[in-house]
């Protein structure tokens, strides 16, 4: 996947990714976009309020829907990923949530991938046939599949490339061309990738969502969402899966820090994926090993996909033990550097079994069950940022254990 470079009417990934949306003289030469604390917006007359309220003229209502931080934040997320238009929310689950309540009604189908992040999981299995939509479940990998479960109703195709957790590739394309002509919005989830590895909307899709919680922070300190696309989308979903529906807004100072967090994201994304791709082989020769799906080794089903719609593998990688969960167990508690921990993309390298955590929470919530391809013996592996030989010796001493 290629990126424009620095010339004369388009910059590079990098310099958009410091600079994109924000003039500083508009802000009395503040380097940094400032932090607007308000939640609400004064207007100079009843009829200015009026006609901004109305869209007729630029300005601000309510920190409910929009916010001058926040302006910035999803310009330049838009920018990044090659959309016409940002939005920002408190979570990837208030994103993933107000972008399907505001495009899915009762009596309408939605299409999705059969493995997903488990709430989402959890959202499109329970609470949308709750409001009579119809949810379709299929193998993304199979185009023909996805082809024979579109019909007249359905309104929205949804999926994960890489998909969390086991990391399957999912051909973008092959899924557009599926599609064929109808006017049906194709949703990706691209959190495993973030815009620096992987741009969706290059391929043809329509929505693009992020957990920004995850890569576009980097520092796991915040948790915000946010779906780019084309601007009448954007704005519906604003001023209705936002503004009524969620109401799952994203706070001033949450946008700051991950504009903070996204001038350091292309050089992260490349030290996430040049260590994970030494660990991701020193994982697939280890005796103790079954397997690794790692996209930037070529034993990944999905590896000549990988190449073509991503810039490098990434940081994110699953693989299982030949002594299954017990094994998973062990080498798990025996862990010194890397982290015990859910989420994802911090500089801290982390792991988790999600079976475990599955169960664990099988008994608050019984009827929650595992998407398909999430094993026993899955281990998820967040590749941080640590001097990669310190990351080796510390899975070297955990798989000693096993």
């Amino acid at each position: 996947m290629s990126d424009a470079k620095p010339g004369r009417n388009r910059q590079g990934f990098e310099t958009r990714a410091i600079h994109q949306g924000y003039d500083p003289a508009e802000a009395k030469g503040a380097l940094n976009p400032p932090i607007y604390m308000t939640s609400t917006y004064v207007f100079d007359s009843v009829a200015d309020g009026a006609e901004v309220i109305a869209g007729a003229q630029p300005g601000y209502i309510y920190g409910r829907s929009h916010n001058p931080t926040q302006e910035v934040l999803e310009a330049r997320l838009a920018d990044l990923e090659g959309a016409e238009a940002g939005l920002a929310l408190a979570s990837g689950m208030g994103a993933v949530g107000s972008t399907m309540l505001t495009l899915l009604s009762a009596g309408d189908r939605l299409v999705a991938h059969h493995t997903l992040y488990t709430n989402t999981h959890t959202l499109v299995k329970q609470a949308l046939p709750r409001f009579g939509i119809e949810v379709v479940l299929v193998d993304f990998n199979d185009p023909a599949a996805v082809a024979a479960a579109i019909n007249d109703r359905t309104r929205l195709i949804y999926f994960e490339t890489p998909a969390n957790p086991t990391v399957d590739i999912i051909d973008i394309e092959a899924i557009v061309a599926a599609r064929g002509s109808r006017d049906i919005p194709i949703a990706v989830d691209g959190t495993f990738a973030s815009p620096a590895v992987q741009r969706p909307i290059e391929f043809g899709c329509d929505l693009v969502i992020h957990s920004l919680t995850k890569f576009a922070s980097g520092h796991g300190d915040v948790l915000a969402g946010a779906v780019l696309g084309d601007t009448a989308r954007i704005d519906e979903i604003r001023s209705h899966g936002l503004r009524y529906i969620t109401g799952a807004v994203v706070s001033p100072m949450t946008a700051y820090l991950i504009l903070r967090g996204l001038k350091t994201l292309p050089i992260r994304m490349r030290q996430h994926a040049e260590n994970a791709l030494i660990l991701a082989r020193l994982l697939e020769s280890h005796p103790k090993v079954a397997w690794v799906r790692y996209p930037g080794l070529e034993s990944h089903p999905g590896h000549d996909i990988a190449r073509r719609q991503m810039s490098n593998g990434g940081a994110m990688m699953s693989f299982g033990l030949k002594d299954g969960l017990a094994g998973a167990t062990r080498m798990l508690d025996g862990l010194e550097l890397i982290s015990r921990a859910v989420s994802l993309g911090d500089a801290e390298s982390l792991m988790i079994s999600p079976a475990s955590l599955i169960r664990g929470r099988a008994t608050v919530h019984p009827d929650e069950q595992p998407a398909l391809g999430v094993t026993d013996d899955l281990i998820r592996f967040s590749i941080g940022l640590e001097t990669v030989e310190d990351l080796e010796a510390d899975l070297h001493q955990a798989l000693d254990r096993v």
